[in-house]
């Protein structure tokens, strides 16, 4: 398994060639922050209630020649500040590289696959995922995009 440094200067080089266009993305998001509110958790912490949210995102490409599969994954939870009305958010994120023929969207099977993460590796992880939006909002054919909604069921 790879270490977190290693990941890291894996994607810098991943962003460089992207942007100079040498690099093709397929990228597949499954989320459930475009849900309904009552068709999301709701957890109660110290007297706070959270709505939770998960997303999920694979991002595959072919890199020296190789398959490079890395999926992510990020819950949020948000809850109403008392008094403002304004909502204060948290976040946990996990990153998970697996064999290739395994793209599901499941923490339990993703589990045995993580990397360790610092907050240097995730800004990565975001510059990527922001190149890769802004190269799809101007060129829709520059990268495969497929969002669909998430289920989020929290187990006891």
């Amino acid at each position: 398994m790879k270490k977190q440094e290693e990941l890291y200067r894996e994607i810098t080089e991943m962003i460089k060639a992207t942007k100079d266009g040498t690099l093709r993305w397929s990228v597949e998001v499954q989320t459930t922050e475009a849900n309904p509110p009552e068709e999301k958790p709701v957890e109660e912490e110290n007297g706070t209630a959270w709505t939770v949210d998960e997303c999920y995102v694979s991002y595959y490409c072919k890199y020296r020649g190789r398959d490079f599969c890395m999926i992510t994954y990020e819950m949020i939870k948000t809850a109403k500040q008392a008094g403002s009305g304004e909502n204060r958010v948290t976040s946990s994120n996990m990153v998970f590289l697996p064999p290739l023929g395994l793209r599901f969207f499941d923490l339990h099977t993703l589990l045995p696959y993580s990397v360790e993460v610092s907050n240097v590796l995730l800004d990565a992880i975001h510059r990527l995922w922001v190149l890769l939006l802004d190269m799809y909002k101007t060129d829709k054919g520059s990268v495969y995009l497929d969002v669909s909604p998430g289920t989020l069921v929290i187990e006891d």
